[in-house]
C-alpha cells in the first residue's frame, strides 16, 4: 500500500479534495460543483483517502479525521509555499534572501497573495509611488532599512506630525547619513512620541516596511547591488 505521502502528492484530485474538506463536510454533489470532478472520477479517490484515515463517510457527506484535518493543514501551509516561490520565482532566485531571518522565511506561505511593482525606467530612483501611497494611508508603520532616501525624511517627518506611528530600524551607517545630512528633520522627528528609532550595528541587504494595510519588501542583488525597480508587495 502507497505511504501517505504519495497518496497526497501523486495525485491532485486527492489534494484538492482534503483542503477542501476543511471547510467542513462535503457530499458528492459540494465535490463535483466545487472541483468540476464527476462522482466517478471523485470516488476512487475518496477511497483511497478513507483506507488511510483520512476521510470518513457520515452517510451522504465527507469529512476529514481528525488525522485528516493535521495532513490537511499542513498540506495547505505547503502548497501556499510553493504557490508563493513559484508566483515570483525569478524574484526569489536573483536575490539575496539571506538576511530575511529563519523563522520569517519559513513563513513564506503567508506571501501567496502580492504582486510584484515594478518602476519605470525613468522612475528607477524614486520610491515606488504605490508603495508610498500605501504608507500614507497606513495608521500604524514599521520599518527596516540601511538606505536613506532623500524623498523620506521629509516624508516620514509629515507623517509624525499628522499622528501616525512610526517605527524604524537603520542600519548605523544610516543613521549616520540621516544624522549628518537630515539633522534638523531628525531632531525633529525624534521629538513625538508616536515615533521610534532604532540602530543596528550590522549591515543588511533588505528594505522592509510593514503597516496595518501592507506589506513591502525590497532585495539587493546577489551581486550586492540594490534593486531599485522592484518591490514585492
Amino acid at each position: 500500500m502507497p505511504d501517505i505521502l504519495s497518496i497526497i502528492s501523486s495525485s491532485d484530485k486527492r489534494k484538492k479534495i482534503l483542503l477542501l474538506l476543511q471547510d467542513g463536510p462535503k457530499t458528492l454533489e459540494d465535490f463535483r460543483r466545487t472541483l468540476t470532478f464527476t462522482p466517478t472520477g471523485m470516488l476512487p479517490q475518496i477511497r483511497m483517502l478513507e483506507e488511510r484515515n483520512l476521510v470518513k463517510q457520515d452517510g451522504r457527506q465527507y469529512a476529514l479525521t481528525e488525522i485528516g484535518q493535521v495532513v490537511a493543514k499542513h498540506l495547505e501551509s505547503l502548497v501556499k509555499t510553493v504557490e508563493a516561490i513559484e508566483q515570483h520565482e525569478e524574484f526569489w532566485r536573483e536575490h539575496d534572501i539571506g538576511d530575511i531571518p529563519s523563522h520569517l522565511l519559513m513563513r513564506i506561505n503567508e506571501l501567496h497573495d502580492t504582486q510584484i511593482i515594478e518602476s519605470s525606467t525613468e522612475e528607477l530612483f524614486e520610491p515606488n509611488k504605490e508603495s508610498l501611497e500605501n504608507i500614507l494611508n497606513s495608521k500604524k508603520i514599521m520599518g527596516i532599512s540601511p538606505i536613506v532616501h532623500p524623498v523620506y525624511p521629509e516624508f516620514y517627518l509629515q507623517l509624525l506630525e499628522r499622528g501616525t506611528e512610526v517605527s524604524l530600524i537603520l542600519t548605523r551607517k544610516a543613521f549616520d547619513k540621516l544624522e549628518k545630512e537630515y539633522n534638523d528633520k531628525l531632531v525633529r522627528g525624534l521629538s513625538f512620541k508616536n515615533g521610534s528609532l532604532y540602530i543596528l550595528d550590522e549591515d543588511i541587504n533588505i528594505v522592509c516596511i510593514a503597516t496595518d494595510i501592507f506589506f513591502s519588501i525590497s532585495l539587493f542583488f546577489k551581486n550586492g547591488v540594490f534593486d531599485s525597480k522592484q518591490d514585492l508587495i
